[in-house]
Order: C-alpha cells, then structure tokens, then sequence
C-alpha cells in the first residue's frame, strides 16, 4: 500500500473535534509511510488534512476539477495537484491514485465518493479496502441505515462488512492495511 484516498469536506463542521481527528488521521498516514490522495481543495477538512500531512513532510496528491480551480480553492502546496475536467474525473484520478478509501465526515459529496468506492467494491470492480472514520458518532446512522438494507434483503451482510467503521483513526488505518477480503461475489 501507497496512498490512501481520504474523502472529507469542505467544511470544518461544526466541532473542533472534526479538524482535530483530521490531523490526526494525516498523522498516523505519514507515520505508516503512506501518501495521501484528496480533492485538492485548501478549504475545511481537505485543507486540514493536506496541510498536516504537508506539515509533516508526507506526499500529497489534490485532484480539483478545473471549475474548482477557477474559484481558487484549490491547495497551493501540495507535492501535486492534478487539474482535471470535471468530478467524475476527480473521482476516477483519486481513485487511482490510490490503495484504499476512508470517508471522514463531510457532506453529499464525501457520500458519493464513499459510496461510489464501496459500491465497485461489493460488484467485485476492485479490492480495495474502504472505511469510514466515524468521529463523534458521525456516521452511526449510516452504519444503522446499512443494516436496515441486510435486514430488508437490499444488501448482502457480507457486502455491508466490506465497508470498515471505527471511530479511532489509527485502528481503522491498520485495518485497511491489514485487510483481507473474504467474500466471493457473484460476478466471479
């Protein structure tokens, strides 16, 4: 593993908790010797975790679709940053970028970058481990949304495992690190 693609907004949110648990996921990135792959943005969580990564001395890859550029939100000191056409290039350049997936909180758009990861995952387009920081109980009503689509039959419980939760940044990098996939999908 190389690069760890992290979703996350362009938003602080409203706790300080958010940007702390930030700079501590670009910690515990740096120290396992992994590089970051974001959305190249310098604002909210994206600009927290690429300036203490940045900080540190780790690589930093921003992806930022030409619109965003234009507004000038994109992060002037990255190790690159990689102007692409439009968000679906974003998505499909981070991805590649990349060896495993973490969602942090943000808003529609970390949902659609997270989910798009964790869908190719489930049909079997990859394996590459996805997580989910979930700060603050975050995403708790993600995870319970989830199980109600393994208890409706809309989501195999197997699938629904592929997407890592925790709430401790440094047990959920070592779990991407360390994973194993040990489903069988239907396409093979």
């Amino acid at each position: 593993m190389k690069r760890i693609a992290v979703y996350c907004g362009s938003s602080k949110g409203d706790e300080i908790i958010y940007s702390e648990q930030a700079k501590t996921l670009a910690q515990i990135i740096h120290s396992q010797k992994l590089g970051l792959a974001y959305g190249g943005g310098d604002v909210g969580l994206m600009g927290v975790i690429a300036d203490e990564m940045l900080r540190l001395g780790g690589e930093v890859i921003g992806v930022i679709p030409q619109r965003l550029f234009e507004y000038e939100v994109a992060h002037k000191g990255l190790s690159e940053l990689i102007v692409v056409g439009d968000m679906h290039e974003r998505k499909m350049k981070i991805f590649e970028l990349s060896d495993a997936c973490i969602a942090m909180p943000g808003g529609v758009g970390t949902m659609e970058e997270i989910f798009e990861a964790f869908t190719w995952t489930q049909l079997g387009f990859h394996r590459k481990p996805v997580g989910v920081l979930n700060v603050n109980g975050f995403y708790d009503l993600l995870d319970a949304l989830l199980n109600n689509m393994v208890e409706h039959k809309f989501l195999k419980a197997e699938h629904k495992e592929v997407l890592l939760f925790d709430n401790d940044p440094e047990k959920l990098i070592n779990r991407l690190v360390n994973y194993k996939f040990t489903y069988k999908d239907k396409w093979k």
